[in-house]
This record gives structure tokens, C-alpha cells and sequence, in this order.
């Protein structure tokens, strides 16, 4: 009998019967390609024939060597990794073209190799001249860092087992491709194959390998979803154009904590490390400006102060704008919905703008009573109290909820100078770091206390 064929979407990775232009589940077009088995599997038929090598169990009381991490001396990058590089893991990194992963990942290998670690830098996208050039530039000629230009992953691995270093980066895996798999380079077949040999290879041979991952228009890693499944840790490097700063952030790390940030700042002469990311967010805001409010939030186990910036303007005839940057537009919904239906402040027939000052892209609910805030403050033109930082969850009733990690927010704050704090019934704010904190039962009471409005 014939063996049935299934194509794969590269964008979302949802399986289909049968080749199609358009892709049913994400509307992609042109997306789906033919997956091609790497091998066959073993027959059920005269199953003795082909029985494989008994494998050793264990108990869940055995104790394992503790992991034996090694440090770059880029602050910010072992934070991400959960304390340093761990030998035998695989590590995906994506981006936006043009971001600076490149950069980033050969300030890397140059930081690992200073530390003893011999480092390979496979390039699939440019020339050995290119990323010399880059190297160059970035004042790193002189560190011990091995480099190559090729595509076939055949002949990379050849080159790694006979030269076993403790790291090596292939930028990019949409790049590289197996001559056993029929299908063009960057294909979910060849994405998916490659991605299972070199991180089989990483954990056979204790080599920390880095993949480092194009993205789609939706700022997912582009490729099948199993590759994520595969390795160890998924990083996204982050940041608009128009700001130097950039983010790298952890959304998986089998090491270490997820949603673990570091900040990095775009230079002239590459990425430079950012040891207080809240004083470089803060660091170009007006002191009372209305429209604004300051967001004491926690990325991974940092706490970060970040201004968020609110215009709300009458809208011409029509529908009225909602627009978003940085913060969820679906919260942003919610948000104007209750301020509506429980404090009786409408916003029909006014354009609502919202931005996360700086770049960053915030995503836990504690927002949701600095954005409010904000809101108000644009809309009454009053600006909120001096010195003042907003952190509290809204539910659909209009009551604030308390969320965690209270003390760390304003321990933060008080460090940077704020002084007062605007926060949920029912805190837990212990010594409160010496600040002054005004606690909120509902939405209607910020609205009546702070800004007098109704």
C-alpha cells in the first residue's frame, strides 16, 4: 500500500491531507510543503528481529551530578540563560531582521571563548569576510573565536565532532540543509530535520549548540512548532527600530526562570549591557506630564519601572481609534469597558492611544490600574501626583486585585526616588520600602480620589 503523504504549514504549523495554496488555519499563503519522512520506523511485523538495546532506569531518588554552568561575563545574558551556558543544551534564539541577533551572538562567542570555552560561529547567511568585517568592528578580532561560511549540515557536523568545542552558534537554522531530505533549504522538513540532528548531536556530544531562528510577520519563530518543543531555551530578542534599546527575553528555559529579561543598549560599537533598565526608561520623562504614568512591573524575577504613556483626543466623524503599542489591545478593550459600565466615565467618540515607553512589551495584568490611570489622567488633562508608581489587576466588578511580588515592585520604586504608591486593597506591602501607599478598593475610587472625575 502506499504511504499516505502530510504537508505541513511553515507558518503555523497546522498538518493538512493535501497540498494548498492558502492554509485553512492561518490564512498564510503558499506556506504549505510536503513533510518527508527522515526514515522508517521499525515494523510491528517480526518485531524480535529488530528489537533495540535495553535502556537503563533509574529512580526518582538517584542524584545527578549538579549542572556545571560556565559565565560569559555579559550580565545581562546569563540572567536570560538562568546563570550561564550549560553544556549539552540546545538554545533557540529569534528575532526581527536587522535587531542585532548577529551581533549579539558573536559578542557572545567572543565573551565565551575569553572564558575558556572554545567557540565555532557557523554562518549560513554571510560570508567569512562579512562577519569578520562585523567583528571588526566591534573591537573582537583578537578573541579566540573559530569561524566558517557553510550550509550543508553534513559537513558542519563532520567539522564539530573532529573539533569538539564547548559552543557553537549557526546562524540561521532556516539556512542549513540535509541532502536526505528532498525538500529546498528553509522548508518545514528541512527546518525540522536539521533541528533534530544538531540538537541529538548536542546532547550526544556535550556541545552547547545556539540556533538562531527567523521570525514571521506575527513575530513567531518561522518553521515547525516541534523545533521550539525540541530544544532547551527559547530566547526572543526584542526592540522597535526606533529605540536603541533592545530586549532579550526568555519564554522557555528547561535551566532556568521563564520570562527572564536583559536589556541590552545598540551602540555604534554593538550591544552594551544595561545594569538598570527602570533608570534608563524612566530616564527622558517629564516629571508631570498628563497622560503618563509609571508602571512598577516584573520580568521574570526583575522588577522594572517603565512609563506608560496614554492620549485620548476627540475622533473625527466615524468610527473612534484604539491603538496599541507594547500592551495587549484586547486589555486595552476590557479596560475602557469597565471604566464605562462601573465609573460611569465613557469614551465613545474619542480616539484612545496607548504606548509602553521605550520599547517594551509588557504582558502581565498588574498593568491594568497604571493603564487605567493614565487613561483618566489624558482625559481630564490632570496629571497624576509627583513621584507616584501604579501597579493593580482590574476584574470585570471594577475591584482591584492584588498581585505578587508587591515589595520587590516597590522596593524598585523608592531605590529610583518615588515616594508614593497606588496599589490594590489587601497588598501585601510589608515595610513598604519606607513609601507612602494609598490602597484602592475598586476602579471608582481612583477615579473619585485622584482625579475628582464622574
Amino acid at each position: 500500500m502506499a504511504k499516505s503523504a502530510s504537508f505541513t504549514c511553515a507558518n503555523c504549523g497546522a498538518v493538512h491531507a493535501k497540498w494548498s495554496g492558502r492554509c485553512d488555519d492561518c490564512g498564510a499563503w503558499n506556506s504549505i510543503s510536503e513533510d518527508v519522512p527522515l526514515s522508517a520506523g521499525p515494523s510491528s511485523k517480526g518485531l524480535g528481529a529488530t528489537r533495540g538495546k535495553e535502556m537503563p532506569l533509574g529512580d526518582l531518588a538517584s542524584e545527578d551530578a549538579p549542572l556545571r554552568r560556565t559565565n560569559s561575563g555579559l550580565g545581562e545574558l546569563d540572567r536570560v540563560l538562568g546563570g550561564g551556558l550549560v553544556p549539552a543544551s540546545a538554545i533557540l534564539v529569534g528575532g526581527d531582521p536587522g535587531i542585532g541577533k548577529s551581533t549579539l551572538l558573536l559578542q557572545a562567542a567572543a565573551a565565551f571563548a575569553t572564558k575558556g570555552v572554545k567557540a565555532v560561529y557557523v554562518s549560513g547567511e554571510e560570508a567569512a569576510s562579512q562577519v569578520r568585517l562585523r567583528a571588526r568592528r566591534l573591537g573582537l578580532t583578537d578573541a579566540p573565536v573559530k569561524l566558517a561560511a557553510e550550509t550543508n549540515l553534513r559537513n558542519i557536523l563532520t567539522t564539530l565532532e573532529k573539533e569538539a568545542p564547548g559552543l557553537a552558534i549557526i546562524d540561521s537554522i532556516q539556512t542549513m540543509w540535509l541532502d536526505t531530505v528532498d525538500s529546498a533549504p528553509g522548508s518545514v522538513s528541512q527546518v525540522r530535520a536539521a533541528a533534530h540532528e544538531l540538537t541529538t548531536f548536542a546532547k550526544k556530544r556535550g556541545i552547547s549548540v545556539v540556533l538562531v531562528g527567523h521570525v514571521t510577520k506575527e513575530g513567531q519563530i518561522a518553521g515547525p512548532r516541534v523545533v521550539e518543543h525540541m530544544v532547551d531555551t527559547v530566547l526572543y530578542f526584542e526592540g522597535e527600530r526606533g529605540h536603541q534599546f533592545r530586549i532579550l527575553r526568555a519564554v522557555k528555559n528547561r535551566f532556568g526562570p521563564a520570562d527572564e529579561i536583559g536589556v541590552f543598549e545598540m551602540t555604534g560599537e554593538g550591544l552594551g549591557e544595561v545594569a538598570n533598565p527602570s533608570a534608563l526608561f524612566l530616564s527622558d520623562r517629564e516629571a508631570e506630564s498628563p497622560g503618563s504614568a509609571v508602571f512598577a512591573g516584573i520580568e521574570g524575577t526583575r522588577p522594572v519601572l517603565c512609563e506608560i504613556q496614554a492620549l485620548v483626543s476627540p475622533a473625527p466623524a466615524g468610527q473612534a481609534r484604539r491603538s496599541v503599542v507594547g500592551w495587549d489591545g484586547s486589555r486595552l478593550a476590557m479596560i475602557l469597558a469597565v471604566l464605562e459600565a462601573r465609573c460611569g466615565i465613557p469614551f465613545a467618540g474619542l480616539d484612545v492611544y496607548l504606548n509602553v515607553a521605550g520599547g517594551l512589551r509588557i504582558t502581565e495584568p498588574a498593568a491594568d490600574l497604571a493603564v487605567a490611570a493614565a487613561l483618566l489622567s489624558s482625559r481630564e488633562d490632570t496629571s497624576l501626583p509627583p513621584r507616584t508608581v501604579v501597579f493593580g489587576e482590574i476584574s470585570l466588578s471594577g475591584t482591584l486585585r492584588p498581585v505578587s511580588q508587591t515589595e520587590s515592585r516597590l522596593k524598585e520604586a523608592a531605590k529610583l526616588g518615588f515616594e508614593t504608591a497606588i496599589l490594590a486593597d489587601r497588598s501585601k506591602t510589608g515595610s513598604a520600602a519606607g513609601m507612602r501607599v494609598q490602597k484602592m478598593p475598586d476602579l471608582a475610587a481612583l477615579v473619585g480620589d485622584i482625579f475628582g472625575a464622574g
